[in-house]
């Protein structure tokens, strides 16, 4: 694919993935980690990904502060200049304003894709496609875009996007989106046939996304707008530093996405998983005759199934009558926990007195 100078990405890398404890841990979260064993980290494969349609220097990587080495570990093709470091969580309105505005002194004309660094895509060639669909469009209209996917069962862990079912265009607009529903209302929705999953990947022109800040968020826009001749130099992290825990702790659905009223969506071609949690790897993982996903572990197996077992080396596990669990081992930690209950998991872990 040709690579077009005025296309940007900005890979969203800032979370900790509490879901995957113990193996996800704030020092080390998920998308430094090769969740599935393909030689390759989630942002790493990632970046790669994205750099097929988008020119390397023009891919900024938005994450905490405490990130910066390994990104620049894992991606050594990355200059510090393209790390974008969030001094404090303030969920991703405000690092997506302040990113805009960095690329937008760069490049007024530039198009935009925002996308999380730990989803799992496999044919990457229709995602490009759909990807080039989609700045096509933005190029030539007042959009606020995103990738719709196309859901394979009632999941009540997704928000969903309802678009205009007497649409024929292949780009919808969006009616409205829909909160994480309850099993009832999810499979209504899959019976209605006009709902998407919201995977979280945006995509818009630079002027489009800043127009709908100074409309929509006044305030947070005003306060990144001080920092406005210091983006892009030597000046930009103090300023940076001193003002960002001021933005509102906000993401870009609530304060731009659900206000607008020129958000379209593209219903996704390709495949997609979220990797969110413990149960949707093991979906991904290859698996036994029993439905068993077993990583970098030896094991004996009786009576066991639908279980995933990881271990941090190659160590020899022996289960007998477990079924749908997880089972997780690394040096200080050692995790069995029922698949159903993963959720779960996130609280068990802010509620841990010891940092592990």
């Amino acid at each position: 694919m040709n690579k077009n100078k005025n296309y940007y990405a900005i890979i969203m890398a800032g979370g900790v993935g509490s879901r995957f404890w113990p193996v996800s841990t704030a020092d080390f979260p998920k998308q430094f980690h090769d969740m599935l064993g393909s030689g390759s980290t989630l942002i790493q494969k990632t970046f790669s990904r994205l750099s097929q349609l988008i020119p390397i220097e023009n891919i900024l990587i938005l994450t905490n502060e405490a990130y910066n080495h390994l990104v620049l570990e894992q991606l050594p093709m990355v200059q510090q200049a393209q790390i974008v470091l969030e001094p404090a969580m303030r969920n991703t309105a405000p690092c997506i304003l302040y990113a805009s505005l960095k690329i937008k002194k760069s490049n007024p004309d530039a198009l935009m894709v925002v996308a999380p660094s730990d989803h799992w895509i496999e044919d990457e060639k229709a995602f490009l496609q759909n990807l080039q669909t989609c700045f096509d469009f933005c190029a030539n209209g007042d959009a606020l875009m995103t990738l719709g996917i196309q859901p394979t069962f009632p999941n009540t862990g997704f928000g969903y996007i309802e678009y205009d079912q007497t649409d024929d265009n292949a780009i919808k607009k969006v009616r409205q989106f829909r909160e994480k529903p309850d099993y009832e209302i999810a499979k209504s929705f899959l019976a209605s046939g006009n709902f998407l999953w919201n995977g979280g990947i945006f995509i818009w022109s630079v002027r489009t996304i800043l127009s709908a800040f100074e409309q929509m968020q006044p305030q947070m826009n005003a306060l990144f707008l001080k920092g406005l001749e210091s983006y892009n130099t030597t000046k930009e992290q103090t300023f940076i530093n001193d003002n960002y825990a001021a933005a509102e702790n906000i993401s870009i659905d609530y304060a731009i996405i659900e206000k607008s009223k020129n958000v379209y969506v593209l219903p996704a071609t390709f495949d997609w998983n979220d990797l969110g949690t413990w149960g949707s790897l093991h979906e991904k993982l290859p698996k036994d005759a029993n439905n068993n996903a077993i990583v970098n572990a030896t094991v004996v197996l009786e009576n066991a199934s639908n279980n995933i077992i990881r271990t941090d080396s190659q160590k020899l596990i022996i289960i007998d009558g477990l079924n749908d669990f997880i089972i997780v081992d690394k040096a200080e930690v050692l995790l069995i926990y029922p698949k159903s209950k993963e959720q779960e998991i996130k609280g068990i872990v802010s509620n841990l007195t010891v940092k592990i």
